[in-house]
């Protein structure tokens, strides 16, 4: 009799504590238990400690309430102008109604991937390969915009769609590389000739420049000869009228010339002053009235030796007057030498002085005339 007793405490004691286990029910943050009362819904438990009727109240379903991603197999899609590609796609959803993600639909995941595997499809079907490489973004959209309104009776909130990779086939792929390849080396060979533009018409710019720099430096250094010799000729010139020879002194000056002139293979042609002819005639006029002079010694009763002297003399002094002169000319030459001007060129080294005297001469009067 005790035994049996014992044995009914023990299972009293059992049945006490399965039905202790099954009146309590502890939920978890962020979880959500669909409760039936003998097979009809009755409420859905809150995180928390909650009570429950032993063997009447009984849990359906467990309902994550936190932000799912679910990664879909890849799927083959033909694209407008018939190309067969494969598609992974990746989506992010939550629950916001568990009630309605139990009781509409039997298996929402299942009805989430097939859904966007029929939507991808009629999206892709309408783009061609190029235009589905480079639209992902509104791809995303209009998947996510479907898939929100067909999954929100469901009580499921589709929050983000992404596109993981499109892989075209192996040929046209190949295609594809080689068609990069050739715009890449096309915009290469356009670069170089660019460049090569550039600097060709750089070159040609800097050659203009230097062309231009090196005949205005040219000019400039013939204007400044010229002004240097048009400076020196003044100058000298300046220096002989200061002097004013007579015509003996020129007519000796004109004779020391001529050797000068006459010296050269190349001269054919001798351009003499008039003013030389009539000094030579003075010179030739007081020469010869001297040698009257001499020779009329006897019948006048001269000395021919005071008449000697007195010829010498006279020569004498039409060449210490020709010194003069050209030292008076050899000083301005060295005065135009010393100038400043680096392009101004010398006298002395254009003009000797003893055709100096001609010219200038010949400057002051007027023209030649051609013997």
């Amino acid at each position: 009799m005790e035994a049996i007793v014992g044995v009914l405490i023990f299972v009293i004691a059992l049945f006490a504590v399965i039905t202790l286990i099954r009146s309590v029910r502890i939920v978890p943050q962020q979880r959500m238990d669909v409760v039936e009362r003998l097979g009809k819904y009755k409420r859905s438990l809150s995180p928390g400690l909650n009570l429950l009727i032993p063997f009447v109240d009984a849990v359906r379903t467990k309902v994550d309430m936190r932000e799912q991603v679910v990664s879909f197999p890849p799927q083959p899609v033909i694209t407008s102008d018939n190309l067969v590609v494969s598609i992974d796609t990746v989506l992010y959803f939550k629950v916001v109604d568990p009630v309605r993600a139990t009781y509409e639909i039997s298996n929402f995941l299942q009805a989430i991937e097939q859904l966007t595997v029929t939507t991808l499809r009629n999206v892709i079907g309408s783009l061609d390969l190029e235009r589905a490489l480079t639209s992902r973004e509104e791809i995303n959209r209009h998947l996510s915009s479907v898939l929100d309104e067909t999954t929100g009776r469901w009580g499921i909130k589709v929050t983000r769609v992404e596109i993981k990779a499109i892989e075209p086939p192996a040929s046209i792929r190949d295609s594809m590389e080689k068609q990069m390849r050739a715009e890449r080396e096309r915009r290469a060979t356009i670069l170089n000739a660019e460049g090569h533009k550039a600097a060709q018409i750089l070159t040609a710019e800097g050659e203009k420049q230097a062309a231009v720099l090196r005949a205005d430096g040219d000019r400039q250094s013939r204007i400044l000869q010229a002004e240097g010799q048009a400076k020196a000729i003044r100058t000298v010139f300046d220096a002989i009228h200061t002097a004013n020879p007579s015509q003996k002194v020129l007519a000796y000056q004109y004779l020391q010339a001529l050797p000068q002139i006459a010296n050269g293979t190349a001269n054919k042609v001798w351009i003499i002053p008039t003013e030389l002819t009539k000094a030579l005639e003075g010179l030739g006029g007081s020469l010869g009235g001297l040698a009257n002079m001499v020779g009329d010694v006897p019948r006048a009763g001269v000395d021919s030796a005071a008449v000697e002297q007195e010829a010498l003399a006279a020569a004498k002094a039409a060449a210490d007057e020709a010194a003069a002169v050209n030292e008076q000319v050899r000083s301005a030459s060295a005065e135009v030498s010393s100038d400043p001007n680096p392009q101004a060129l010398p006298a002395s080294e254009h003009i000797p002085p003893s055709a100096a005297l001609g010219a200038a001469d010949y400057n002051g009067v007027g023209d030649p005339e051609r013997a």
